[in-house]
């Protein structure tokens, strides 16, 4: 295996660390590569490539990027205190190094400039060094971080307008298994939210995560949508059905609430 089919592996990894953002998550590139590849797999990527050497003298907005991602380059302290700044609450800087193996330096080093919710761990296979830190959020208030990130995107946009790459749906899974329980007998069906307009249900559709968490959480504690227990992520390209975009919760009172099949082969890898 080349140096190059070894870092996609690597890459792959980091790709699972991403943060939920709105419809397009802007990325901070540090290595100018990590940032290509993952937009291989991630259509809804904005990437600024800067050097760790250039952070200091390129100005950078506070509170711009949703993640930063850093392939076997040797943060030091100044470069790790700028992407902090630079990332919004929440965000995370998501480093890889190849080789050496995990010791209590790799938390420290975060930890001392300011990061938390730290993950240090083998990255592959026992190979590798993984290290993900957060910027801590302005809240404690969960629902309140997930309603930050979703006021990024418009309340009840026009589907056949819209360019996001993704559509969120509100799914109902049976059997509620996680993949790791399942066993190959087991059939997974899904069902989506929809409303009944006619003959024809027009399904909840969310152009990002937490703009579909953002509102199923008041329309589940209301009892208005029962047993969703996961969201689907679909690409907005193959999408026929007919669906509403980003509703408002007070869409929901006098509606009727029905479900549609969907099948879960058409679904993207889930978000973390």
């Amino acid at each position: 295996m080349d140096a190059r089919q070894v870092q996609r592996h690597f890459v792959a990894v980091m790709a699972k660390h991403l943060p939920p953002s709105a419809s397009s998550l802007d990325l901070l590139d540090l290595d100018g590569d990590s940032g290509l590849l993952l937009a291989e797999s991630r259509a809804d990527l904005r990437i600024r490539h800067l050097s760790e050497d250039r952070l200091a003298a390129v100005p950078l907005k506070p509170d711009s990027f949703d993640a930063a991602v850093a392939y076997d380059i040797d943060l030091r302290d100044e470069a790790l205190r700028n992407i902090l700044l630079a990332l919004r609450p929440g965000g995370r800087l998501i480093a890889l190094l190849s080789r050496g193996a995990v010791d209590e330096s790799h938390p420290r080093l975060l930890s001392d400039n300011g990061y938390v919710r730290i993950l240090v761990e083998p990255a592959l296979d026992g190979l590798g060094i993984l290290l993900r830190g957060e910027k801590a959020h302005v809240t404690a208030d969960t629902a309140q971080r997930i309603q930050s990130v979703a006021q990024s995107d418009a309340d009840s946009l026009d589907l056949a307008s819209y360019r996001g790459p993704y559509l969120h749906l509100l799914i109902q899974q049976q059997p509620n298994i996680p993949a790791w329980k399942r066993k190959p007998a087991d059939k997974i069906a899904w069902r989506a939210a929809a409303i009944q307009r006619g003959d024809a249900p027009a399904l909840l559709a969310f152009s990002s995560l937490p703009k579909a968490v953002a509102f199923l959480q008041p329309a589940a504690l209301s009892g208005t949508i029962k047993d969703i227990n996961k969201v689907g992520k679909f690409r907005r390209e193959n999408w026929t059905f007919p669906a509403i975009l980003n509703p408002r919760p007070d869409l929901l009172p006098g509606e009727t609430i029905t479900m549609v099949d969907i099948d879960p082969a058409t679904a993207e890898a889930p978000d973390e």
